[in-house]
């Protein structure tokens, strides 16, 4: 007794999905690569200053340049440019840092723009491979059905022959 077919799991809008991400794989590859984005100059300025600002060469040499302002103002025998509570230092770290804050943020709404663009990427590769998976499981699933009706088919045929075989023979001798 024959097994009936496993009807497809995907749905017809999963099929016409995966369809349309292998032909755009297909064109993707094809395709001569894409020239690197221009940068403007206030680009390339805000990824420079949010690197600088954002390393560690740069916080160690303002740490220095911090203590050595506060022990000049603290220790000078002569003039005292800045006393305590260091209100010029105060004001050149707060223009610093309302100055830096523009770029930094410019650098960073740019990085998540091209971060976006990646998940995407990976969120279509993803749907992709998770659609070829399940074809797989599908054909992988069709072939062990396959092999469980042919066996199927050979062990009622064994049967059979057990049966003939196991049969008692008819005798052609007639009753005395």
């Amino acid at each position: 007794m024959p097994l009936p077919n496993i009807p497809l799991k995907l749905r017809d809008e999963e099929l016409t999905l995966l369809q349309a991400l292998r032909r755009q794989r297909r064109k993707q590859a094809l395709a001569p690569t894409p020239p690197t984005p221009h940068y403007t100059l206030g680009d390339r300025i805000a990824d420079l200053v949010a690197a600088t600002v954002g390393s560690w060469p740069f916080i160690i040499i303002q740490s220095f340049i911090l203590v050595v302002w506060m022990m000049l103002n603290v220790t000078a025998w002569v003039h005292h440019w800045d006393p305590y509570p260091f209100i010029l230092l105060n004001l050149a770290l707060s223009f610093q840092a309302a100055y830096a804050a523009p770029f930094i943020m410019m650098s960073q709404n740019r990085q998540a723009a091209i971060d976006r663009q990646e998940a995407k990427s990976d969120y279509t590769v993803n749907i992709k491979a998770e659609l070829e998976i399940e074809l797989l499981h599908q054909k992988i699933d069709q072939m062990r059905q396959e092999e469980i009706s042919r066996l199927i088919s050979i062990v009622d045929e064994l049967a059979g022959r057990l049966a003939k075989l196991a049969a008692p023979p008819a005798s052609n001798i007639a009753p005395d």
